[in-house]
């Protein structure tokens, strides 16, 4: 079954990735809370903090506590995470599959104005299929 992905957050993906460009944007993909995520409601982009932002991302910490904070008192779930290629493919790069943690959440690649969905598995990256959604 494929993920479905609000028109708005799509819109904002894109949108954060041509405004960081050339860094690399990212933010957070929130949703219902499930056990395993199918569904992304909204794109919220956050600084990214790494040192060396054209060509890596790290989701300002502040922002991810604040999110799982919201969670817990009844916010959208931390569905995963986006991030932007801007020299690059919409897929994990070798730099992602190292960082990656295996904890099941959607991973959204943004690059020539393509987005990709990706699940964070044990194993790897699975690439995933998605349906965009009115909201």
């Amino acid at each position: 079954m494929p993920i479905t992905l609000a028109e708005r957050a799509h819109a904002a993906i894109l949108a954060a990735a041509t405004e960081a460009a050339p860094s690399e944007a990212c933010g957070l993909l929130l949703g219902p809370e499930t056990q395993i995520a199918t569904h992304i409601e909204t794109a919220q982009p956050a600084a990214n903090v790494h040192p060396d932002p054209t060509r890596h991302f790290e989701i300002d910490p502040a922002a991810l506590i604040a999110a799982h904070k919201a969670a817990r008192t009844g916010g959208p779930a931390v569905a995963g995470y986006f991030h932007s290629h801007p020299n690059g493919l919409a897929r994990p790069s070798a730099t992602d599959a190292a960082m990656a943690s295996g904890d099941s959440r959607i991973w959204a690649i943004a690059a020539s104005g393509v987005v990709t969905l990706w699940r964070d598995t044990p194993s790897g990256f699975e690439a995933l299929s998605y349906v965009r959604k009115e909201s």
